[in-house]
């Protein structure tokens, strides 16, 4: 509970996301947060934010984040304990754990309303002609595709 509010809260083998926005907090009308924990050995699914930036603040542990854009744009960077990340609005990413100890960050968005989409649930739910098409995908990447998102998943 925060406030007399529950977050939402998903679990996975691989770590926790908590997520509160006015669907669960409605005081929350400019901003939208997630705690993300990602145990050793996992990592925050590529994904992308289809409604604003993303700012972060590293609670725990040591991280790498892969950003990426368009025309085949994308930096790596490394956070610590009290480092503060940055992803541009739209541009794919993922967060590893790069550590020993559980990974523990703040997602911050200047929205009333958290959205991602999983890039591989997204791959999942196309029609496979297109998938197979337009990356040359063999049928065991395409068994491999989850139609459930799961946001922290092994790395």
């Amino acid at each position: 509970m925060f406030g007399g509010y529950s977050l939402l809260r998903i679990k996975t083998k691989s770590g926790t996301v908590r997520i509160t926005d006015t669907k669960n907090f409605p005081v929350s009308k400019t901003i939208a947060a997630a705690l993300v924990e990602v145990e050793p050995g996992g990592m925050r699914e590529l994904h992308w934010h289809p409604n604003t930036a993303e700012w972060q603040y590293y609670l725990q542990g040591s991280a790498r984040m892969g950003v990426f854009g368009a025309s085949g744009q994308a930096r790596t960077f490394d956070f610590a304990e009290n480092d503060v990340g940055y992803v541009p609005f739209a541009m794919g990413h993922y967060v590893e754990n790069t550590g020993n100890a559980t990974l523990r960050f703040l997602e911050i968005f200047k929205s009333d309303s958290y959205a991602d989409v999983s890039l591989d649930q997204w791959l999942a739910l196309t029609p496979p002609e297109l998938v197979k098409s337009h990356l040359n995908a063999d049928q065991q990447l395409m068994q491999a595709l989850r139609k459930q998102k799961l946001p922290v998943v092994p790395a």
